[in-house]
């Protein structure tokens, strides 16, 4: 038993939108881990509703991830009202929604960058902290290395650690532990298995990448400007790259149509990555957003068996 997540096995699945519904929640569930909604940008109807379903299917524990860029109160009232078991803050500070879900008996993981962001979160009663390395895949809030971030954090406060970024296989899981973290979040990985909702094109590019392939960028931008996030190279940042690198309202292409999302027309440098509701004649100019720990998956697998190699 993980007493941290509360869940059979020290796997936690993170957060990726785009990528995740309600068969991968299940599947980490049953596997023993701890699956987390991505609710960022949830209608909070739909968020009741995936609640309700993922309660029908199994009694486990699970998360709801909040990023506190956005506006967040609708939908923290709702985990409140719900009595979530475990919410998860990124790209904020928590401190205003703590109390009132610790009343409620939810549990708060605060995901950090830096050693000064997790004693900020430890002063605001975070329960534990999510260490998010640069080496991770999607928006990353962080610039400081996996291991030495997760060493500052068990040396700067004494919340448990669970680390992000990079992690993909038994090995990169058992690196994590070694550095002292109690638990490991792991997306990338759970974007190439069989139960993500990912499109095709995004999970077989996966596969096919390297750590190398991987690049840290502002590029993908409309949806949430400043914000820099981990993606795979690919056609629209390499013709963005040949033109200079040009700044926002001079990038080649800009305005173009890619696809459309639940009917509505979407453009290049979306945040929009390939899931659910999207639909593109070609995926691979959109947003592939992938960790460094990419060059450790070679095959799409089920769920359950990446949560027991990472276990």
């Amino acid at each position: 038993m993980n007493e941290v997540l509360g869940t059979r096995f020290g796997v936690m699945q993170a957060p990726i939108g785009g990528a995740a519904g309600q068969e991968l929640y299940r599947a980490v569930a049953d596997a023993g881990g701890l699956a987390t909604i991505p609710a960022s940008w949830m209608e909070p109807d739909v968020l009741r509703r995936e609640i309700a379903d993922l309660r029908r299917a199994t009694d486990a524990p699970f998360a709801v991830n909040l990023v506190l860029h956005f506006e967040q109160a609708e939908r923290v009232a709702l985990c409140i009202s719900e009595r979530i078991p475990v919410v998860t803050f990124s790209w904020g500070d928590p401190a205003g929604f703590v109390p009132q879900l610790h009343a409620a008996g939810c549990r708060v993981f605060v995901q950090v960058g830096s050693a000064a962001d997790g004693r900020a979160a430890a002063a605001a009663g975070a329960d534990a902290l999510i260490a998010q390395g640069v080496e991770a895949g999607g928006h990353v809030d962080s610039t400081t290395p996996l291991a030495e971030l997760v060493a500052d954090l068990c040396g700067a406060t004494r919340l448990p650690v669970i680390a992000a970024g990079a992690i993909a296989d038994a090995a990169t899981a058992a690196a994590a532990r070694a550095a002292g973290a109690a638990a490991v979040a792991v997306g990338t990985r759970f974007v190439a298995s069989d139960e993500s909702t990912a499109l095709p094109a995004w999970k077989n590019a996966l596969v096919a990448a390297t750590a190398g392939d991987t690049v840290m960028t502002g590029l993908f931008d409309v949806g949430w400007p400043d914000a820099p996030h981990r993606v795979l190279r690919n056609s629209t940042y390499r013709t963005w790259e040949a033109a200079g690198s040009p700044p926002p309202g001079a990038r080649p292409g800009e305005g173009e149509v890619v696809g459309t999302y639940l009917g509505e027309p979407f453009v290049r440098y979306s945040m929009k990555s390939p899931g659910p509701g999207v639909e593109a004649a070609d995926c691979e100019p959109l947003c592939l957003y992938a960790g460094e720990g990419v060059e450790r998956i070679t095959e799409i697998l089920p769920a359950a068996e990446i949560v027991r190699r990472l276990a």
